[in-house]
């Protein structure tokens, strides 16, 4: 396994939405891809990684909110697909996309997504809380929609103005 790059706002990759992953494209190169994308998620002590955060433009993601504790949360989601929210959480987000930038925000409390995994098959999954919000998060990427997009205005022009900060000082 190895770790991959991952891509800092305002990369191209990140604002453009993602292709889907073919039914040809599942095989020995899709599984390396998403086991490097899970290395390279725990080695940034991330809970969720979508391709397009490594340059890949491909609708797929892996997460795990347990941080690697618990083997049966990691899962990688290919081509997913929000099926119901309910609910609503406002809570404290980052994104390895936006390194050291921390803000609340509004997402469903709860959500289904439909995914393939990596051998194909269909798949759902209910989640509620952080599950929830990485689920949403990852799936924004796929979509092209980075959590900057999820804020209020004033705390987008904050933001940015600590990655502007930031750049200046060679630390983005």
């Amino acid at each position: 396994m190895s770790i991959l790059k991952i891509a800092h706002y305002p990369e191209p990759v990140l604002l453009s939405v993602a292709k889907p992953v073919m039914d040809e494209e599942f095989n020995d190169g899709l599984k390396k891809l998403v086991d490097d994308m899970f290395e390279t998620m725990y080695s940034s002590n991330g809970v969720g990684l979508a391709a397009p955060q490594v340059f890949v433009s491909q609708r797929l993601f892996v997460m795990d909110c347990s941080g690697g504790e618990d083997e049966k949360q990691k899962i990688a989601l290919i081509n997913p697909e929000i099926i119901h929210v309910e609910g609503e959480q406002n809570g404290d987000e980052g994104c390895l996309s936006f390194p050291g930038i921390y803000t609340k925000v509004k997402r469903e409390l709860r959500t289904v997504v439909r995914y393939q995994d990596v051998l194909g098959n269909v798949q759902e999954l209910d989640g509620t809380e952080l599950t929830a919000r990485c689920i949403l998060h990852e799936t924004d990427h796929c979509d092209g929609i980075v959590f900057l997009d999820r804020m209020t205005a004033l705390k987008r022009e904050m933001a940015k103005r600590k990655i502007k900060r930031l750049k200046r000082n060679g630390e983005w």
